[in-house]
């Protein structure tokens, strides 16, 4: 008997980053971070996300890439044809929204040392967190804040100090609805960690000498999908700061704006996500439906609000392109939903790793 098509969340495809100017942004995180395999690089009209976009289509240009040592990517994104609006205050933990990307590293300090030697503004020493691993934070030329994390995962072994995207930092109203619809809707269905306290790490980083609720979230199912070699696994860490009045971070601002605008996860069966989203009052906010171009990609993608807006993406790859000239690409739409693909296919990915000036 045939099985049953289900809800697959293969991992995190990539954070999305709003910009002012993309390729000073591309250069400085494909140097600084790794991300060199561009993915998409497209020019076009955001059409879909009209809630988000002052209510008309805005025209933007978007890259998409990712790190050869694996992890999800990120997608720099930067709107056209009008004035970008920065936050009116400095993002502080505990603000609604994704105040933190997680990025991981293969050796802690060799990590901290080349941010150090390259003048990159470092945050906190290295120490070990509540969770039990090394890191330390920095911040971006644009006060954008990433966690720098030891992490051994490696999907190609290229000599870099950090890989990608090993999951973010959400400031959250309500850490019970929260929880909730993490652990329901994208499998993060484990607290490993959940503490209140004024936490010695996070004293450098706006906000962060409060009184915080602290929780870590893992998955109890493994990755699986095709892509999930290349994505790896991940850890959401939902933070309540109970001492600040919080807003959102793109309060009075649109998407695309300056600062992290989305978590996005690469998933199987678009309409049993739906089915899930509904179920727990998170219905789609945008829909491109199944037929979806983004440069010489194809696919299938979708938004939901968390329980404070904060907008969470759904992408069903069916293509990627890999060497355009002759028309090479990865074609995914009848793979099946939980074996990765055979590696000598995703490591033709590094055929479109990019050097930057």
């Amino acid at each position: 008997m045939k099985k049953e098509k289900e809800k697959v969340i293969c991992g995190i495809q990539q954070v999305g980053i709003g910009v002012e100017d993309l390729m000073t942004s591309w250069k400085w995180y494909n140097r600084h971070l790794n991300i060199e395999i561009k993915v998409v690089d497209d020019e076009g009209v955001a059409e879909l996300m009209l809630p988000y976009t002052g209510g008309k289509p805005q025209p933007r240009h978007a890259i998409l890439a990712i790190s050869q040592r694996g992890g999800g990517g990120l997608e720099i994104w930067q709107p056209k044809g009008r004035k970008v609006v920065f936050p009116k205050e400095p993002l502080r933990l505990g603000d609604y929204g994704i105040n933190i990307c997680k990025i991981k590293a293969r050796d802690i300090n060799e990590a901290y040392n080349y941010f150090t030697d390259n003048e990159i503004a470092i945050l906190s020493d290295i120490s070990v967190s509540p969770f039990g691993v090394e890191h330390f934070y920095i911040k971006d030329p644009w006060n954008n804040i990433f966690e720098i994390e030891k992490d051994d995962y490696c999907f190609i072994n290229a000599n870099r100090v950090t890989g990608g995207s090993n999951g973010v930092v959400i400031g959250v109203s309500n850490m019970e609805k929260s929880i909730e619809f993490y652990s329901k809707l994208l499998d993060y269905d484990i607290v490993a960690f959940d503490k209140t306290d004024v936490f010695d790490d996070l004293g450098d980083i706006p906000g962060g000498k409060c009184k915080i609720r602290r929780v870590e979230l893992k998955r109890s199912k493994p990755v699986c999908g095709p892509l999930s070699d290349l994505m790896g696994n991940s850890h959401l860490e939902l933070v309540q700061n109970l001492e600040i009045e919080a807003h959102k971070t793109l309060e009075g601002r649109w998407w695309g704006d300056p600062g992290f605008i989305h978590l996005c996860f690469d998933i199987r069966n678009m309409d049993k996500v739906r089915e899930a989203a509904k179920a727990l009052g998170h219905d789609f906010v945008c829909d491109s439906g199944d037929n979806f171009d983004m440069g010489d990609a194809n696919g299938h993608f979708t938004y939901v609000e968390d329980p404070d807006g904060t907008l969470i993406e759904f992408v069903e790859t069916f293509k990627i392109p890999i060497i355009k000239k002759l028309g090479i690409s990865i074609k995914l739409k009848k793979r099946n939903d939980y074996k990765p693909l055979p590696k000598f296919m995703t490591k033709l990915l590094r055929f479109m790793k990019t050097e930057v000036d």
